[in-house]
């Protein structure tokens, strides 16, 4: 029986003015009621036999508030980003221009002395072909962005520039379905929402 994980994207907080490398701020009350709003949608995810997260506060969070009560992945951690962490993709370019190109170019590149996007992908990827099949074949995990975007990368073997044209919004939901090195992308159809408020 092959494997069905849906990733869950964590929920932002609404008062970042920017996306920040390795940002594991909590939370904030926007956020929360983010997540309330989509819970009735998301909580049929729960009934997965494997439930995990990304250890991000955020993820965390926000596995806790959809009833998931989500076991920590250390292998779904976001991208170590050396000493950009918690900058922007703009102070970082200020700092540091060439390295940042070299680093947008070549996913090899890992000039901010953390990992590269070759070895961020290979590692989301391990982490999704080592899922046990014997443990049931549904599987729910919450995790950042970046870290479902590193998952796609990998279950669809896209060169990994591909990684920069993923746009992966929050509380989104994207699923997989296969085993260890063989893995493909499920559409599931989506109600229509109403137009009344």
């Amino acid at each position: 029986m092959p494997l069905r994980v849906t990733f869950v994207a964590a929920v932002r907080s609404a008062q970042l003015p920017a996306e920040r490398f390795e940002d594991d701020r909590p939370l904030d009350q926007a956020g929360w009621d983010e997540v309330q709003r989509v819970a009735g949608d998301l909580l049929p995810l729960a009934a997965a036999e494997l439930r995990y997260c990304s250890p991000t506060p955020r993820s965390r969070a926000t596995g806790d508030a959809l009833g998931y009560a989500p076991l920590v992945q250390l292998a779904l951690r976001d991208c170590d980003m050396g000493r950009w962490r918690g900058l922007t993709l703009g102070e970082a370019m200020a700092r540091e221009p060439q390295a940042v190109d070299s680093w947008l170019a070549d996913p090899r590149s890992a000039p901010h002395g953390g990992e590269s996007l070759l070895a961020f992908i290979s590692r989301v990827g391990g982490w999704l072909d080592t899922r046990p099949v014997d443990d049931g074949g549904r599987i729910v995990a919450v995790a950042e962005p970046s870290v479902i975007r590193a998952a796609l990368v990998y279950a669809l073997r896209v060169p990994p520039t591909a990684y920069w044209n993923l746009d992966v919004r929050p509380l989104s939901t994207t699923t997989v379905t296969g085993r260890s090195g063989r893995w493909n992308l499920r559409f599931d159809g989506v109600r229509a929402q109403s137009s009344r408020t």
